[in-house]
């Protein structure tokens, strides 16, 4: 094992052991947003505004495959993250085998699912009919790789368990960096259209999920099994299911209020989807240290309840809700300044009306950015306590704030109702998880033994 890439949560200095801890996480999630970013500059240099479109429209759907593995993995890490805490070897291997079982069987019912029913999605969220074939061939190969999607998060999912934020980031920046070549061999050389861009995502994640095992193998004896560690505990495997379906349903959940909101984007028509697809790439680039830092949360207190730190917990929420705020406030001043020229850069079009609907859409959202970043940090850290209702809750509070939107709000205003949905949809989320944060037990704990420190 590489000593010097696996940190240790429950000791040293709060804050920079966070940070320590949330870079290499950023940076991994940077590259995962290429995955489908290269995509969207490609395709949109290459293949034109339609194509652009077409895998515009399957945005909200790639959110929701890819959340749901990611969400999966990291539930599922919080229980290894506890074990690995309480130094809980034994158990820690079990719950590692139970967590490759309980993989490929999800693995293989969302590939049975999305079969059967991703044509009828994209028909009732009312694609254009003149990309939906396009859109089809795309996100039917994304669909049908989820099992090395799944492969990879569950991976990278181990290695933070226990501290480990930074080997799967090489593995991950090489694969992004193929992609991008597979993108422009496939579509320049080959000329196979927006159905290459699918494929050369799934080719370069499976070498990243084959390179992070293959790791895992050699060098982390501490994650690996054997054969008489994969047994049937009910209690481990409703304690990993439970934490990674939470998580992953959490994200899920989200996704589908993105999926129903996707229905009156693409009323809009093309310009618009395109629009409003080249303002989410950057918004996602753009709350990457947000998300990183509340990923490393999830880890944090998970590894320091395992070792019953509760001021520790304490803390670290309070610190990375600074990190939230300051960040908050940095981009909102960057994405004020630069929004037109991103814009077009991610794009590849001068369309005047791309570029004027898609700059509001940042300039409106950013400044609730650390009510956001907030948000994200709580639910980590609410997930990694062990609640799984919770969190689920706040997602159902987006679900149903975006259905009033899209049936009520948005009809009458148009696009700005766009716009506003989401930004004014986490602020009671963001109220709900602040009253569970505060009432928690152990949070409570925490407080009071912060307060003895302090004396």
């Amino acid at each position: 094992m590489m000593k010097t890439s696996q940190i240790d949560l429950t000791k040293g200095k709060i804050l920079p052991t966070i940070l320590r801890f949330a870079w290499p996480i950023m940076i991994s999630n940077i590259f995962q947003q290429l995955y489908n970013t290269a995509d969207t500059m490609i395709v949109g240099n290459y293949l034109g505004e339609q194509a652009l479109a077409a895998v515009g429209a399957t945005s909200a759907i790639f959110e929701l495959i890819i959340g749901f593995a990611l969400g999966v993995g990291n539930g599922m890490g919080i229980v290894i993250a506890r074990h690995y805490g309480a130094k809980n070897e034994e158990e820690l291997k079990r719950s590692v085998a139970a967590t490759v079982v309980i993989g490929l069987i999800l693995s293989g019912l969302v590939m049975l699912v999305g079969n059967l029913g991703l044509r009828p999605l994209l028909q009732l969220l009312g694609t254009p009919a003149n990309i939906l074939e396009q859109s089809y061939s795309y996100i039917y190969l994304i669909m049908m790789g989820v099992g090395v999607t799944f492969a990879y998060n569950l991976g990278a999912g181990l290695l933070r368990a226990i501290g480990d934020s930074l080997v799967a980031l090489y593995f991950l920046i090489f694969s992004a960096c193929l992609n991008i070549a597979l993108d422009l061999f496939f579509i320049t050389q080959l000329h196979l259209g927006v159905q290459s861009a699918g494929l050369a995502t799934i080719l370069s994640q499976g070498l990243s999920a084959v390179l992070c095992f293959l790791y895992i193998a050699r060098r982390v004896p501490v994650l690996v099994p054997k054969r008489h560690h994969l047994v049937w505990e009910k209690g481990l495997y409703q304690d990993l299911l439970g934490q990674g379906l939470s998580m992953g349903l959490m994200f899920s959940i989200v996704s589908i209020g993105t999926v129903i909101l996707q229905t009156a984007i693409n009323g809009f028509g093309v310009l618009i989807i395109a629009a409003q697809t080249t303002a989410r790439r950057i918004m996602a680039f753009s709350l990457q240290p947000l998300t990183a830092t509340a990923a490393s949360m999830t880890t944090f207190v998970s590894q320091n309840l395992g070792a019953k730190q509760f001021d520790r917990i304490y803390q670290g929420v309070k610190k990375a809700s600074l990190i939230a705020l300051v960040w908050g406030i940095i981009v909102t001043i960057l994405l004020h300044l630069f929004s037109p020229a991103l814009i077009s850069w991610i794009s590849g079009s001068d369309e005047p009306e791309l570029i004027a609907n898609a700059t509001p859409y940042l300039k409106l959202g950013t400044p609730f950015y650390p009510i956001l970043g907030c948000l994200f940090i709580l639910r980590n850290t609410l997930q990694g306590l062990g609640r799984k209702v919770t969190p689920l809750v706040s997602s159902l509070i987006e679900l149903v704030g975006k259905v009033i939107f899209v049936i009520a709000i948005i009809p009458q205003v148009g696009y700005v109702g766009v716009m506003l949905c989401e930004p004014l949809i986490w602020v009671p989320m963001t109220a709900q998880l602040f009253v569970a944060f505060r009432r928690h037990p152990f949070i409570q704990e925490g407080k009071r033994q912060a307060r003895l420190a302090s004396i």
